[in-house]
């Protein structure tokens, strides 16, 4: 039995590990901690896990976290990287679902998050937890950097196509629609249920955080220069990331099928991602509370634009159930382990 903790586990990603990972047979979460929570018992926060745990929160500053065998960090951007050397010192592995350690270059990492970057020197040896990228990696890494929501659907999406060179690489569009969950759970005016109900709208268009995450991703893909516009909307939904991602074919004599084809093929032995039948339309419920990418691709009128829909839960794949996915691979167990919850509907 492996012992595991959380840092930063009052947020949606926090509950969202503890949901997933008190149905671990193979681990045990003995630590998490909360500095606004301290001695508070966790199922008194979230009434959903009564009768299911009886830790309390504590101080992450008064907490002994050497002892455990890998640490999940659900803090907000900046503060897993002042810690995160000296539990790697000390033999603890580190799943990161923060932004610290996804970006390799510092100067664009402080460019987007406005800050000095405190560790350095991880940078490059953290291992960018994508598994259907990354596998063999993420098994031998010590730092995982769990990948950001959007970053992961649309990663997914364009995956087949760079990998077989059809596209232009200059010409990617991403059109990406979150739930409001995304925006963590910290009380402000434009999460509101009257700003967000009845409502839809678009943010950040003149750039957004995510946006390098996605490039530096695409461009290990393809080993080029990867041009992305990325416009992310807030759904007045709670749960789920719906993407439409658009990229101009190279080789216009690719037809429907030979795309369905491609994309069966390259995610056929992924348990975790699904390419629906040709002519489908994924939607957001379908993977509500479950660890899972659905997509489906499109050649419309037969020309030589490629559409690609992607939709996931962000709280699941696109946060704790994939960080939950790199844990098993870090620890040598089986990848799937406490991830077959079926999807909720409606």
């Amino acid at each position: 039995m492996k012992k595991v903790g959380i840092v930063g586990g009052s947020g949606y990603t926090g509950v969202e590990l503890l949901r997933i990972l008190l149905n671990h047979p193979q681990v045990e979460i003995t630590v998490i901690c909360s500095r606004s929570n301290d001695g508070t018992r966790v199922d008194e926060l979230f009434p959903s896990l009564r009768g299911l745990t009886d830790l309390c929160f504590t101080d992450p500053a008064n907490t002994d976290l050497s002892r455990l065998d890998l640490v999940f960090y659900a803090t907000p951007n900046g503060t897993a990287m002042l810690t995160a050397d000296d539990l790697l010192q000390q033999g603890v592995k580190i799943v990161d679902l923060s932004a610290d350690f996804r970006l390799k270059n510092v100067a664009v990492w402080e460019k987007w998050y406005g800050q000095t970057h405190a560790s350095p020197h991880l940078l490059q040896g953290a291992v960018y937890g994508l598994p259907e990228i990354n596998r063999d990696a993420i098994r031998q890494a010590t730092l995982v950097a769990n990948p950001g929501c959007y970053p992961t659907c649309i990663q997914l999406g364009f995956l087949p196509l760079l990998e077989a060179a059809l596209v232009d690489t200059q010409s990617l569009i991403a059109d990406a629609k979150s739930g409001v969950s995304g925006a963590g759970r910290s009380a402000s005016v434009a999460t509101l249920h009257a700003e967000v109900s009845d409502n839809f709208r678009a943010y950040g268009v003149a750039g957004h955080r995510h946006l390098p995450e996605i490039e530096q991703g695409l461009d290990q893909i393809t080993d080029a220069d990867v041009q992305l516009t990325f416009t992310p909307h807030l759904l007045p939904i709670v749960r789920g990331i719906h993407a439409t991602l658009y990229a101009t074919l190279t080789d216009t004599s690719i037809d429907q099928a030979a795309l369905q084809e491609l994309f069966e093929s390259r995610y056929r032995d992924e348990w975790f991602v699904d390419v629906m039948p040709p002519g489908s339309h994924p939607e957001t419920r379908s993977v509500k509370g479950a660890n899972h990418c659905r997509m489906a691709v499109f050649k419309p009128q037969d020309r030589n634009t490629v559409v690609v829909l992607t939709v996931e839960d962000n709280l699941v794949k696109g946060a704790a159930g994939q960080a939950v996915q790199n844990m098993n691979l870090m620890l040598g167990f089986e990848e799937k382990t406490a991830l077959e919850s079926i999807a909720l509907l409606p």
